[in-house]
């Protein structure tokens, strides 16, 4: 199972940061840092810290918030009042992969987290890639294929079976009533798309087991 993906808040509003963190904070997939109010406490979280993602302001007391995406070098947001046209193109040319005007629903930011979460899973550092999965992942990213709309009819029928329990490949090829590689390979395609979650268990002889869950499902079983 992958390690959560750490999200860094940058926002000179205090109440607003907090509110950020929290809808942040139930989305499946991240870690939310303590939020930063400052320019020069974003360097140093992103030092200290290293996040994946940045939700970043643009009006900070002590710089640019669009000029130190483009400094970080680090995934980002732009979350911000600032509704002129230059100043969207800017956030785009500094790497900003969306912009979020305030004030916006809830269900808005937490869309654009999970598509991140999944977009990261499709890229991770440590595989190549192929064009389909390249054009999956900006599809993704930038709300173009929604998850249920990526889903195939056996996959579907994979994640009812995982719907209010953990199991191994075998168990849902059972449950599903298709064979244990095809359950296998679309298993770990759900997986790779943040869908799903694999964690071990370790028996007492043998290779250990991989068990298989929802995200946001059951906990697994100690």
């Amino acid at each position: 199972m992958s390690d959560p993906l750490r999200v860094l808040i940058i926002d000179d509003d205090f109440r607003v940061a907090g509110l950020h963190r929290e809808i942040v904070a139930g989305r499946a997939g991240v870690e939310t840092l303590e939020p930063v109010h400052t320019a020069a406490a974003a360097r140093a979280a992103a030092r200290d810290h290293a996040p994946d993602l940045l939700l970043a302001d643009v009006y900070l007391p002590d710089g640019d918030g669009i000029g130190l995406v483009r400094e970080l070098d680090v995934d980002a947001f732009v979350i911000t009042a600032a509704t002129d046209s230059a100043t969207v193109r800017r956030a785009m040319r500094a790497g900003a992969h969306g912009y979020l005007i305030k004030p916006f629903p809830p269900a808005q930011l937490a869309e654009r987290v999970d598509a991140f979460v999944r977009y990261r899973n499709l890229l991770r550092r440590d595989q190549p890639v192929e064009q389909e999965t390249v054009d999956r992942a900006i599809r993704i990213l930038h709300g173009s294929a929604s998850p249920s709309a990526m889903r195939s009819p056996t996959e579907e029928l994979l994640l009812d079976q995982l719907a209010d329990t953990e199991c191994s490949a075998a168990e849902a090829a059972q449950r599903a009533g298709i064979s244990r590689a095809t359950a296998q390979r679309h298993l770990a395609a759900l997986v790779e798309r943040g869908l799903v979650e694999v964690s071990l268990r370790y028996g007492t002889t043998g290779r250990p087991e991989h068990r298989y869950r929802r995200r946001g499902g059951p906990a697994p079983v100690e």
